[in-house]
């Protein structure tokens, strides 16, 4: 995957912000012009909200994790779903939005982790991978920041996407498909404010 510069990452973050903008406070949905070459490629993508007042605090997350969309609009209908649809939370509202930074995933295409299932543990670097188990009509995914967040280690990591996905958590050991995929983090430092890379690598 061609990584994304930090100016395409900042215009990644405020197009999720201005989509959300428009749909809250219009119920419009944006539809961008001028937007650089990467942006018209087809990738996977996250959005997150997290309400930061003292902490953070999970506030929506919703994505596409493989690359079905162009990036533009799968950032657009992302940030929207997030915002709305994420049904472990009330939609957001308007007012909400001073009180909430945004952060943008970008993916790699997912592929499956080939291995006994005992030495899947191993196959995967924290810091590095995020992952999705599914099995039937089950899936789940975890992005590579949460297992950093929460101090996972590899087994751990595996055991909360099984959850995830509504599963046991050894539901790995015993025939689920784990997928893993990288991530490209752009996030606001303050709401509606400057925009970084993060970098959860050297957090391992």
């Amino acid at each position: 995957m061609i990584m994304l510069t930090k100016s395409e990452g900042e215009t990644a973050v405020r197009l999720a912000r201005t989509a959300i903008k428009e749909c809250l406070s219009k119920g419009k949905k944006i539809i961008p012009e001028n937007l650089p070459h990467v942006f018209k490629e087809k990738r996977g993508v996250f959005v997150t909200l997290n309400k930061k007042i003292a902490s953070k605090e999970l506030r929506g997350c919703i994505g596409r994790p493989y690359p079905v969309l162009f990036l533009g609009e799968a950032i657009i209908l992302s940030a929207i779903n997030a915002a709305r649809e994420d049904p472990r939370f009330y939609p957001v509202e308007l007012q909400e939005l001073d009180e909430i930074v945004i952060e943008v995933t970008i993916l790699t295409v997912p592929k499956r982790i080939n291995a006994k299932p005992k030495d899947i543990p191993g196959k995967i670097k924290i810091g590095r991978d995020g992952l999705i188990i599914s099995t039937g009509m089950s899936s789940g995914l975890l992005l590579p920041q949460v297992a950093v967040e929460h101090g996972f280690d590899s087994t751990e990591f595996l055991g909360q996407t099984s959850m995830k996905a509504g599963l046991m958590p050894d539901a790995w050991l015993e025939g689920a498909q784990v997928y893993s995929f990288e991530g490209q983090i752009f996030e606001e430092v303050e709401s509606g404010g400057e925009i970084r890379e993060k970098d959860i690598r050297g957090d391992e």
